[in-house]
Protein backbone atom coordinates (compact mmCIF):
# COMPACT_ATOMS: atom_id res chain seq x y z
CA UNK A 1 0.00 0.00 0.00
CA UNK A 2 1.44 3.36 -1.05
CA UNK A 3 1.72 5.79 1.83
CA UNK A 4 3.62 8.72 3.29
CA UNK A 5 4.39 12.34 2.58
CA UNK A 6 7.92 13.01 1.31
CA UNK A 7 9.59 14.92 4.11
CA UNK A 8 13.26 14.98 3.11
CA UNK A 9 15.42 14.70 0.00
CA UNK A 10 19.18 14.25 0.23
CA UNK A 11 21.52 14.20 -2.74
CA UNK A 12 25.13 13.03 -2.56
CA UNK A 13 28.05 13.47 -4.98
CA UNK A 14 29.59 9.99 -4.93
CA UNK A 15 32.71 9.40 -7.03
CA UNK A 16 34.99 6.42 -7.50
CA UNK A 17 38.54 7.14 -8.77
CA UNK A 18 38.37 4.62 -11.61
CA UNK A 19 40.54 6.85 -13.81
CA UNK A 20 43.55 5.71 -11.78
CA UNK A 21 43.26 2.27 -13.36
CA UNK A 22 41.84 3.34 -16.71
CA UNK A 23 38.60 1.49 -16.01
CA UNK A 24 35.76 2.43 -18.34
CA UNK A 25 37.96 4.52 -20.63
CA UNK A 26 37.13 4.72 -24.31
CA UNK A 27 37.92 6.80 -27.36
CA UNK A 28 35.91 9.81 -26.18
CA UNK A 29 36.12 9.41 -22.40
CA UNK A 30 39.77 8.81 -21.65
CA UNK A 31 39.86 9.33 -17.88
CA UNK A 32 36.41 8.66 -16.35
CA UNK A 33 35.83 8.58 -12.62
CA UNK A 34 32.67 6.49 -12.38
CA UNK A 35 30.32 8.59 -10.28
CA UNK A 36 26.71 9.20 -9.36
CA UNK A 37 24.38 11.88 -8.12
CA UNK A 38 22.75 9.71 -5.46
CA UNK A 39 19.31 10.72 -4.17
CA UNK A 40 17.64 9.48 -0.98
CA UNK A 41 14.05 10.43 -0.18
CA UNK A 42 12.32 9.91 3.16
CA UNK A 43 8.66 10.06 4.13
CA UNK A 44 6.74 10.56 7.35
CA UNK A 45 5.41 6.99 7.12
CA UNK A 46 6.29 4.77 10.09
CA UNK A 47 7.72 2.00 7.93
CA UNK A 48 11.12 3.72 7.87
CA UNK A 49 11.59 2.94 4.18
CA UNK A 50 13.73 5.18 1.99
CA UNK A 51 13.65 5.63 -1.75
CA UNK A 52 17.09 5.55 -3.35
CA UNK A 53 17.85 6.70 -6.88
CA UNK A 54 20.85 7.75 -8.90
CA UNK A 55 22.05 9.03 -12.20
CA UNK A 56 25.41 7.98 -13.61
CA UNK A 57 28.17 10.49 -14.34
CA UNK A 58 31.91 10.44 -15.07
CA UNK A 59 33.28 12.62 -12.28
CA UNK A 60 33.54 16.32 -13.09
CA UNK A 61 30.09 17.76 -13.55
CA UNK A 62 28.45 15.59 -10.92
CA UNK A 63 28.22 18.69 -8.75
CA UNK A 64 26.16 20.33 -11.50
CA UNK A 65 23.69 17.42 -11.51
CA UNK A 66 23.50 17.69 -7.70
CA UNK A 67 22.58 21.36 -8.08
CA UNK A 68 19.87 20.43 -10.60
CA UNK A 69 18.44 17.84 -8.20
CA UNK A 70 18.22 20.49 -5.48
CA UNK A 71 16.60 22.90 -7.93
CA UNK A 72 13.89 20.31 -8.69
CA UNK A 73 13.41 19.18 -5.09
CA UNK A 74 10.54 21.58 -4.39
CA UNK A 75 8.38 19.58 -6.81
CA UNK A 76 8.83 16.53 -4.59
CA UNK A 77 8.97 17.72 -1.00
CA UNK A 78 5.74 17.57 1.00
CA UNK A 79 4.03 15.60 -1.78
CA UNK A 80 2.08 12.52 -0.79
CA UNK A 81 3.50 9.43 -2.46
CA UNK A 82 -0.03 8.20 -3.13
CA UNK A 83 -0.76 11.38 -5.08
CA UNK A 84 2.47 11.06 -7.07
CA UNK A 85 1.90 7.50 -8.25
CA UNK A 86 -1.83 8.12 -8.62
CA UNK A 87 -1.05 10.68 -11.33
CA UNK A 88 2.49 9.67 -12.28
CA UNK A 89 2.13 11.05 -15.80
CA UNK A 90 1.20 14.42 -14.38
CA UNK A 91 4.03 14.35 -11.87
CA UNK A 92 6.54 13.37 -14.55
CA UNK A 93 5.36 16.26 -16.71
CA UNK A 94 5.55 18.63 -13.74
CA UNK A 95 9.24 17.80 -13.28
CA UNK A 96 10.10 17.96 -16.97
CA UNK A 97 8.05 21.10 -17.66
CA UNK A 98 9.25 23.37 -14.86
CA UNK A 99 8.60 26.81 -16.32
CA UNK A 100 12.14 28.08 -15.71
CA UNK A 101 14.34 25.00 -15.57
CA UNK A 102 12.85 23.68 -18.80
CA UNK A 103 14.83 26.36 -20.64
CA UNK A 104 18.09 24.54 -19.91
CA UNK A 105 16.60 21.26 -21.10
CA UNK A 106 14.02 20.58 -22.20
CA UNK A 107 14.04 16.87 -21.31
CA UNK A 108 17.75 16.54 -21.93
CA UNK A 109 21.09 17.30 -20.39
CA UNK A 110 21.74 17.97 -16.72
CA UNK A 111 18.12 18.71 -15.81
CA UNK A 112 16.95 15.41 -17.30
CA UNK A 113 19.73 13.49 -15.53
CA UNK A 114 18.56 15.06 -12.28
CA UNK A 115 14.96 14.18 -13.09
CA UNK A 116 16.00 10.56 -13.62
CA UNK A 117 17.76 10.42 -10.24
CA UNK A 118 14.71 11.76 -8.41
CA UNK A 119 12.21 9.55 -10.23
CA UNK A 120 14.43 6.47 -9.79
CA UNK A 121 14.21 7.13 -6.04
CA UNK A 122 10.41 7.44 -6.22
CA UNK A 123 10.12 4.13 -8.11
CA UNK A 124 12.43 2.47 -5.60
CA UNK A 125 10.27 3.64 -2.70
CA UNK A 126 7.05 2.59 -4.43
CA UNK A 127 8.40 -0.91 -5.08
CA UNK A 128 9.70 -1.21 -1.51
CA UNK A 129 6.33 -0.24 -0.09
CA UNK A 130 4.65 -2.84 -2.29
CA UNK A 131 7.22 -5.41 -1.15
CA UNK A 132 8.27 -6.25 -4.71
CA UNK A 133 11.35 -5.87 -6.88
CA UNK A 134 10.64 -3.19 -9.49
CA UNK A 135 10.42 -5.63 -12.41
CA UNK A 136 7.73 -7.57 -10.56
CA UNK A 137 5.85 -4.38 -9.67
CA UNK A 138 5.71 -3.55 -13.39
CA UNK A 139 4.86 -7.10 -14.49
CA UNK A 140 1.95 -7.32 -12.03
CA UNK A 141 0.64 -3.82 -12.74
CA UNK A 142 -2.68 -3.38 -14.50
CA UNK A 143 -2.07 -2.21 -18.07
CA UNK A 144 -4.03 1.02 -17.66
CA UNK A 145 -2.19 1.85 -14.44
CA UNK A 146 1.16 1.22 -16.10
CA UNK A 147 0.29 3.38 -19.09
CA UNK A 148 -0.81 6.18 -16.77
CA UNK A 149 2.85 6.48 -15.74
CA UNK A 150 3.91 7.37 -19.30
CA UNK A 151 3.88 10.80 -20.90
CA UNK A 152 2.82 10.15 -24.51
CA UNK A 153 3.29 13.80 -25.49
CA UNK A 154 5.39 14.13 -28.67
CA UNK A 155 5.20 10.43 -29.62
CA UNK A 156 1.53 9.87 -30.48
CA UNK A 157 2.37 10.08 -34.19
CA UNK A 158 4.05 6.67 -33.82
CA UNK A 159 2.53 5.23 -30.62
CA UNK A 160 -0.82 6.10 -29.08
CA UNK A 161 -1.91 5.02 -25.64
CA UNK A 162 -4.42 2.63 -27.18
CA UNK A 163 -1.74 1.02 -29.33
CA UNK A 164 0.43 0.63 -26.24
CA UNK A 165 -2.51 -0.95 -24.43
CA UNK A 166 -2.94 -3.47 -27.24
CA UNK A 167 0.76 -4.38 -27.01
CA UNK A 168 0.46 -5.01 -23.28
CA UNK A 169 -2.72 -7.04 -23.75
CA UNK A 170 -1.02 -9.26 -26.33
CA UNK A 171 1.85 -9.61 -23.88
CA UNK A 172 -0.50 -11.33 -21.43
CA UNK A 173 -0.33 -14.52 -23.52
CA UNK A 174 2.39 -16.75 -22.11
CA UNK A 175 3.32 -14.17 -19.49
CA UNK A 176 3.41 -16.62 -16.59
CA UNK A 177 5.66 -19.02 -18.50
CA UNK A 178 8.08 -16.23 -19.44
CA UNK A 179 8.29 -15.10 -15.84
CA UNK A 180 9.09 -18.65 -14.75
CA UNK A 181 11.73 -18.83 -17.48
CA UNK A 182 13.38 -15.66 -16.22
CA UNK A 183 13.38 -16.91 -12.63
CA UNK A 184 14.99 -20.16 -13.68
CA UNK A 185 17.46 -19.07 -16.37
CA UNK A 186 17.72 -15.27 -16.25
CA UNK A 187 18.24 -12.73 -19.03
CA UNK A 188 21.22 -13.13 -21.42
CA UNK A 189 24.14 -10.81 -20.69
CA UNK A 190 27.20 -9.70 -22.63
CA UNK A 191 30.24 -7.75 -21.55
CA UNK A 192 32.24 -4.90 -23.04
CA UNK A 193 35.11 -5.75 -20.72
CA UNK A 194 37.50 -8.24 -22.32
CA UNK A 195 38.42 -9.48 -18.86
CA UNK A 196 35.35 -11.74 -18.84
CA UNK A 197 37.09 -14.99 -19.68
CA UNK A 198 33.84 -16.92 -20.12
CA UNK A 199 33.34 -15.50 -23.59
CA UNK A 200 34.91 -17.01 -26.67
CA UNK A 201 37.13 -14.96 -28.99
CA UNK A 202 34.47 -15.08 -31.70
CA UNK A 203 31.88 -13.56 -29.36
CA UNK A 204 34.21 -10.75 -28.33
CA UNK A 205 34.93 -9.92 -31.97
CA UNK A 206 31.21 -9.26 -32.55
CA UNK A 207 31.11 -6.35 -30.07
CA UNK A 208 32.41 -3.14 -31.69
CA UNK A 209 31.93 0.29 -30.13
CA UNK A 210 33.05 3.48 -31.88
CA UNK A 211 31.95 5.73 -28.99
CA UNK A 212 30.82 8.56 -31.30
CA UNK A 213 34.31 8.92 -32.77
CA UNK A 214 33.64 8.92 -36.52
CA UNK A 215 32.01 11.16 -39.10
CA UNK A 216 29.40 9.41 -41.23
CA UNK A 217 31.59 8.61 -44.29
CA UNK A 218 34.42 7.55 -41.98
CA UNK A 219 32.14 5.13 -40.13
CA UNK A 220 31.00 3.51 -43.38
CA UNK A 221 34.57 3.27 -44.65
CA UNK A 222 35.96 1.66 -41.51
CA UNK A 223 33.10 -0.79 -41.07
CA UNK A 224 33.31 -1.84 -44.71
CA UNK A 225 36.93 -2.81 -44.09
CA UNK A 226 35.96 -4.67 -40.90
CA UNK A 227 33.05 -6.53 -42.50
CA UNK A 228 35.17 -9.68 -43.04
CA UNK A 229 35.11 -10.21 -39.27
CA UNK A 230 31.28 -10.36 -39.34
CA UNK A 231 30.55 -8.00 -36.41
CA UNK A 232 27.01 -8.09 -35.10
CA UNK A 233 26.86 -4.31 -34.82
CA UNK A 234 28.75 -1.05 -34.70
CA UNK A 235 27.84 0.87 -31.56
CA UNK A 236 27.53 4.66 -31.54
CA UNK A 237 29.35 5.13 -34.86
CA UNK A 238 28.84 8.91 -34.92
CA UNK A 239 27.29 11.78 -32.93
CA UNK A 240 24.36 10.47 -30.84
CA UNK A 241 22.30 13.45 -32.03
CA UNK A 242 22.77 12.71 -35.73
CA UNK A 243 19.64 10.76 -36.62
CA UNK A 244 20.05 11.06 -40.38
CA UNK A 245 23.72 10.20 -40.07
CA UNK A 246 22.85 6.98 -38.26
CA UNK A 247 20.27 6.26 -40.94
CA UNK A 248 22.87 6.70 -43.68
CA UNK A 249 25.32 4.41 -41.89
CA UNK A 250 22.59 1.84 -41.28
CA UNK A 251 21.61 1.83 -44.96
CA UNK A 252 25.23 1.51 -46.12
CA UNK A 253 26.05 -1.36 -43.75
CA UNK A 254 22.85 -3.36 -44.27
CA UNK A 255 24.19 -5.23 -47.35
CA UNK A 256 27.22 -6.22 -45.27
CA UNK A 257 25.03 -7.73 -42.55
CA UNK A 258 26.24 -5.26 -39.91
CA UNK A 259 23.71 -3.58 -37.65
CA UNK A 260 23.83 -0.19 -35.95
CA UNK A 261 23.36 -0.01 -32.19
CA UNK A 262 22.87 3.26 -30.33
CA UNK A 263 20.94 4.93 -27.54
CA UNK A 264 23.03 5.16 -24.39
CA UNK A 265 23.36 8.93 -24.92
CA UNK A 266 19.97 9.56 -26.50
CA UNK A 267 18.35 12.41 -24.63
CA UNK A 268 14.72 11.38 -24.61
CA UNK A 269 11.87 9.39 -26.17
CA UNK A 270 11.64 11.85 -29.08
CA UNK A 271 15.17 11.06 -30.28
CA UNK A 272 14.39 7.34 -30.05
CA UNK A 273 11.15 7.92 -31.95
CA UNK A 274 13.03 9.55 -34.80
CA UNK A 275 15.77 6.90 -34.85
CA UNK A 276 13.05 4.28 -35.21
CA UNK A 277 11.17 6.27 -37.84
CA UNK A 278 14.34 6.75 -39.89
CA UNK A 279 15.31 3.06 -39.68
CA UNK A 280 18.58 4.31 -38.23
CA UNK A 281 19.29 1.46 -35.83
CA UNK A 282 18.91 -2.31 -35.62
CA UNK A 283 19.62 -2.56 -31.88
CA UNK A 284 18.20 -0.06 -29.41
CA UNK A 285 20.18 0.72 -26.26
CA UNK A 286 18.13 2.30 -23.50
CA UNK A 287 19.79 3.78 -20.42
CA UNK A 288 18.11 3.79 -17.03
CA UNK A 289 19.59 7.18 -16.06
CA UNK A 290 19.93 9.09 -19.34
CA UNK A 291 16.18 8.96 -19.97
CA UNK A 292 13.59 10.19 -17.46
CA UNK A 293 13.62 7.08 -15.27
CA UNK A 294 11.23 4.14 -15.63
CA UNK A 295 8.45 6.35 -16.96
CA UNK A 296 10.24 7.36 -20.15
CA UNK A 297 11.98 4.02 -20.63
CA UNK A 298 8.57 2.33 -20.69
CA UNK A 299 7.56 4.48 -23.66
CA UNK A 300 10.74 3.56 -25.55
CA UNK A 301 10.31 -0.17 -24.85
CA UNK A 302 6.79 0.03 -26.27
CA UNK A 303 7.92 1.95 -29.37
CA UNK A 304 10.70 -0.57 -29.97
CA UNK A 305 8.14 -3.38 -29.81
CA UNK A 306 5.94 -1.66 -32.37
CA UNK A 307 8.88 -1.21 -34.76
CA UNK A 308 10.18 -4.73 -34.16
CA UNK A 309 13.60 -3.54 -32.96
CA UNK A 310 15.37 -5.56 -30.24
CA UNK A 311 16.38 -3.71 -27.07
CA UNK A 312 19.93 -4.35 -25.79
CA UNK A 313 20.37 -1.93 -22.85
CA UNK A 314 23.43 0.04 -21.92
CA UNK A 315 24.83 -0.81 -18.49
CA UNK A 316 28.06 -0.75 -16.48
CA UNK A 317 29.22 2.37 -14.67
CA UNK A 318 27.80 2.97 -11.20
CA UNK A 319 24.56 1.09 -10.66
CA UNK A 320 23.44 0.90 -14.28
CA UNK A 321 23.47 -2.91 -14.25
CA UNK A 322 21.50 -2.90 -11.01
CA UNK A 323 18.82 -0.65 -12.49
CA UNK A 324 18.49 -1.76 -16.10
CA UNK A 325 18.07 -5.45 -15.26
CA UNK A 326 14.59 -4.62 -13.97
CA UNK A 327 13.60 -2.88 -17.20
CA UNK A 328 14.82 -5.58 -19.55
CA UNK A 329 13.28 -8.43 -17.54
CA UNK A 330 9.96 -6.59 -17.58
CA UNK A 331 10.36 -5.98 -21.30
CA UNK A 332 10.74 -9.69 -22.02
CA UNK A 333 7.89 -10.81 -19.78
CA UNK A 334 5.31 -8.16 -20.71
CA UNK A 335 6.32 -6.33 -23.91
CA UNK A 336 8.77 -7.89 -26.36
CA UNK A 337 8.03 -11.53 -25.37
CA UNK A 338 11.21 -12.52 -27.25
CA UNK A 339 14.91 -13.15 -26.61
CA UNK A 340 15.80 -13.19 -30.31
CA UNK A 341 18.86 -10.97 -30.91
CA UNK A 342 18.55 -9.61 -27.38
CA UNK A 343 21.05 -9.28 -24.56
CA UNK A 344 21.88 -6.86 -21.78
CA UNK A 345 25.30 -5.31 -21.22
CA UNK A 346 27.13 -6.21 -18.02
CA UNK A 347 30.36 -4.82 -16.58
CA UNK A 348 31.87 -6.25 -13.41
CA UNK A 349 32.65 -2.96 -11.66
CA UNK A 350 31.58 -1.41 -8.33
CA UNK A 351 28.72 -3.79 -7.52
CA UNK A 352 30.16 -4.30 -4.04
CA UNK A 353 28.95 -0.81 -3.09
CA UNK A 354 25.28 -1.74 -3.48
CA UNK A 355 23.07 -3.32 -0.87
CA UNK A 356 21.39 -5.54 -3.48
CA UNK A 357 23.99 -6.12 -6.24
CA UNK A 358 23.23 -7.90 -9.48
CA UNK A 359 23.51 -11.66 -9.62
CA UNK A 360 25.03 -13.11 -12.80
CA UNK A 361 24.90 -16.85 -13.39
CA UNK A 362 25.93 -18.59 -16.61
CA UNK A 363 26.23 -15.23 -18.37
CA UNK A 364 22.68 -14.23 -17.46
CA UNK A 365 21.07 -11.69 -15.13
CA UNK A 366 19.00 -13.48 -12.50
CA UNK A 367 15.86 -11.50 -11.58
CA UNK A 368 16.29 -9.56 -8.32
CA UNK A 369 14.19 -10.83 -5.43
CA UNK A 370 14.61 -7.97 -2.97
CA UNK A 371 11.98 -5.23 -2.91
CA UNK A 372 12.88 -2.00 -4.70
CA UNK A 373 14.88 -0.87 -7.72
CA UNK A 374 18.23 -2.31 -6.50
CA UNK A 375 19.50 1.29 -6.29
CA UNK A 376 20.33 1.46 -2.59
CA UNK A 377 24.02 1.98 -1.92
CA UNK A 378 25.78 0.92 1.27
CA UNK A 379 26.00 3.79 3.73
CA UNK A 380 29.70 3.19 4.32
CA UNK A 381 30.39 3.44 0.58
CA UNK A 382 28.52 6.73 0.25
CA UNK A 383 30.40 8.14 3.22
CA UNK A 384 33.80 6.89 2.05
CA UNK A 385 33.51 8.01 -1.59
CA UNK A 386 31.52 11.23 -1.19
CA UNK A 387 33.25 14.05 -3.04
CA UNK A 388 35.27 15.97 -1.92
CA UNK A 389 35.03 15.16 1.79
CA UNK A 390 35.05 11.36 1.72
CA UNK A 391 38.01 9.45 3.14
CA UNK A 392 39.17 8.24 -0.29
CA UNK A 393 39.22 11.71 -1.84
CA UNK A 394 40.91 13.33 1.14
CA UNK A 395 43.65 10.71 0.90
CA UNK A 396 44.08 11.27 -2.85
CA UNK A 397 44.36 15.03 -2.34
CA UNK A 398 46.93 14.44 0.41
CA UNK A 399 49.02 12.19 -1.83
CA UNK A 400 48.86 14.73 -4.63
CA UNK A 401 50.07 17.56 -2.39
CA UNK A 402 52.94 15.44 -1.08
CA UNK A 403 54.40 14.91 -4.56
Amino acid sequence: MVRGRISRLHVHDVRFPTSLGGHGSDAMHTDPDYSAAYVVIETDARDGLQGCGLTFTLGKGTEVVVCAVNALAHHVLQKDLRDIVGDFRGFYRQLTSDGQLRWIGPEKGVVHLATAAILNAVWDLWAKQEGKPLWKLLVDMDARTLLSCIDFRYITDVLTEEEAYEILQKGQVGKKEREEQMLMHGYPAYTTSCAWLGYSDSTLKQMMDANQRWDVPEAVQWMSKLAEFKPLWIEEPTSPDDILGHAAISKALAPLGIGVATGEQCHNRVIFKQLLQAHALQFLQIDSCRLGSVNENLSVLLMAKKFGIPVCPHAGGVGLCELVQHLIIFDYISVSTSLQDRMCEYVDHLHEHFKYPVIIRRASYLPPKDAGYSTEMKEESVKKYQYPDGEVWKLLVLKKTER
